[in-house]
Parts: structure tokens; C-alpha cells; sequence
């Protein structure tokens, strides 16, 4: 992978998917959610916080994810976003979709 492969910017529907699913392993704020998608995808997928958090008031919005100000171990105040039974559900299904259309699109690549 070169340098120019590293970061790319991800396209709002996915970090929607992207966020829920970092938010089903633990409650995070929100540069916890950041760094744990740049360290699952290795450095490839980069979330900006000027996108990411739009998202997250668009996923409170839709009563997906919760928040609430707690203290993180350095001692700081940060609010904690915290997927919901409404948004487990939803990540289902955004991540049934996502593999119909990757499988799809290899599908085409494959085609010779």
C-alpha cells in the first residue's frame, strides 16, 4: 500500500455503518470511535472530525446511539456515545446491505 492509499476520506452511509459498529463493541467517545476505525482498518479508512461529528448528532437524531458526558481515565469530561437497541438493529441491517453490495461489486470486478 502506498502512502496515497493510506486515509482515504470514508463516504457518509458507511461511516454511519462504521460508527454503529464500533459503538456495538463498547461505548466510546468520539475519538475513541476514530482511532479504534483507523486501527480495524489498518490506516486505510480515516475518519475526519468535521464528518464524524455530524454523524453522530444525525445518529442521535434517528435514536440509534445515545450520549452522555462521563470522565474518561485521563480525567477528562467527554461525552460517550452508546449504540441502542434501535441502532443494533440498524446495523444488521446496514451490514447486510453493505455485503450484498461488496459481494456484488466483486461480482463485476471478477468479469473478464
Amino acid at each position: 500500500m502506498t502512502p496515497k492509499d493510506r486515509g482515504r476520506d470514508v463516504v457518509q452511509g458507511t461511516l454511519d455503518m462504521l460508527v454503529l459498529k464500533a459503538l456495538s463493541l463498547t461505548p466510546m467517545h468520539g475519538w475513541g470511535i476514530t482511532n479504534r476505525i483507523d486501527q480495524i482498518t489498518k490506516g486505510v479508512l480515516t475518519v475526519n472530525p468535521g464528518s464524524l461529528y455530524p454523524a453522530l448528532e444525525r445518529l442521535q437524531d434517528r435514536g440509534w446511539i445515545t450520549a452522555a458526558w462521563e470522565t474518561t481515565e485521563s480525567g477528562r469530561n467527554a461525552k460517550y456515545y452508546k449504540l441502542t437497541a434501535a441502532g443494533r438493529r440498524r446495523l444488521g441491517a446496514e451490514t447486510e446491505t453493505w455485503r450484498r453490495m461488496a459481494a456484488a461489486i466483486e461480482a463485476v470486478l471478477r468479469t473478464t
